[in-house]
């Protein structure tokens, strides 16, 4: 029971040891009391030793579970960084094809500007020739409304107001008329038929005795329209026509008429009584009221013509006046199909022609019939 009460309490190795250094000393040690104590201690260093062992696994355990929980918030940190990476990417491309869309549609705007802006330069173009040709229009029906009313008619524009001894000296003045239709109807006989009817029987004659070659030559000439004088057309046009119709006595300022009527610079006008006497010094060759500047005859002069951006007037007579007012008219409607302006068949083609150069024959022939022995423009 004593040795059960000692044994009962725990006791630590220093302890055994000094029980043991007493005992010693008290000369009481014996085999028997240090088995026990020895035992003892050994359970007890071996149960501590159990016991770090165990707390250093759950110490280990626990920091290996603090690993693998801090891998795991790494990965996700991964997976999150990476997914926010794959979104900015995304972000970038979608901004770069925004980008190039806004350009691509910023360059398609202004190309549809620049060619909505050349299509309405373009119709601004042709809008102002169209205006320049209903200005030539206005003008030329000004002139003839100027030189033709129903108080004083024009007597060289309406043949039919002529009286008959003026017509019989046309006929009989012994120079060649160049169109049988025009000279039958300036005919005057007992038998005189309509105004209507002359006019059908001379357009059936025209057409009729119409020129084959010259208009071959005016077809042709009317695939590619252009004033240039080495067309076939035009060429037989200056020799047999034009040059004729504006041979004046003044050869040099003839040319310079022929090359403002060419040019469409030349200009006619009235000659206002009040601007007469402003006329210049050095304007006296250019003739007067009384004196024809081209012809240089003493004739009355109604209208004057100015050469382009020239401040010199030059005073025409009436003859003078209708031989350039035909060619003009002549090259405005050449000018006319060169521009597109007259869209019509063949056959009117031919028949307009045919009027026009119907009107420069008979201004000439009528003024002066011993230019021509032999010339013919649509008809012979």
């Amino acid at each position: 029971m004593q040795m059960t009460s000692n044994c009962t309490p725990p006791l630590s190795p220093m302890r055994c040891l000094s029980s043991k250094s007493r005992v010693e000393g008290g000369r009481q040690v014996g085999p028997a009391s240090d088995r026990p104590h020895g035992d003892l201690c050994r359970l007890r260093s071996s149960s501590l030793e159990i016991k770090e062992k165990e707390i250093r696994e759950k110490g280990s355990e626990i920091l290996r579970e603090q690993l693998d929980a801090a891998k795991k918030e790494l990965k996700l940190k991964d997976k999150e960084c990476e997914r926010l990476s794959q979104v900015r990417n995304q972000l970038e491309q979608e901004l770069e094809e925004l980008t190039a869309s806004l350009f691509e549609e910023a360059h398609k705007m202004v190309r549809e500007a620049n060619v909505k802006q050349a299509g309405a330069e373009k119709q601004l173009k042709e809008a102002q020739g169209k205006i320049d040709v209903l200005q030539a229009e206005v003008t030329a029906l000004k002139i003839l409304v100027l030189t033709s009313t129903p108080s004083s008619p024009n007597r060289q524009l309406h043949p039919q107001l002529q009286s008959s001894g003026t017509r019989g000296a046309h006929k009989c003045g012994g120079g060649h008329v160049r169109n049988k239709s025009i000279s039958r109807a300036f005919q005057s006989s007992s038998g005189k038929p309509e105004p209507s009817s002359v006019s059908i029987q001379s357009a059936g004659k025209e057409e009729r005795e119409m020129d084959s070659v010259l208009f071959a030559e005016f077809l042709l000439w009317k695939e590619q329209p252009s004033l240039d004088r080495s067309t076939a057309f035009l060429s037989r046009i200056y020799k047999e026509d034009i040059g004729p119709c504006l041979s004046f006595m003044r050869s040099e300022l003839s040319q310079l008429v022929q090359r403002a009527v060419e040019n469409n610079s030349l200009t006619i006008e009235p000659a206002a009584v009040s601007a007469l006497p402003t006329v210049k010094a050095a304007a006296l060759e250019c003739g007067g009221p009384k004196k024809c500047a081209l012809s240089g005859l003493s004739r009355t002069c109604r209208h004057r013509i100015k050469l382009g951006d020239k401040e010199n007037y030059y005073y025409i007579s009436p003859s003078s006046r209708a031989r350039i007012t035909a060619v003009c008219n002549f090259f405005t409607y050449i000018r006319y199909i060169q521009q597109g302006l007259v869209r019509h068949n063949g056959e009117l083609l031919r028949y307009k022609g045919l009027s026009f150069c119907r009107i420069l024959i008979s201004r000439v022939t009528r003024f002066f019939p011993f230019l021509f022995q032999r010339s013919r423009c649509f008809g012979r």
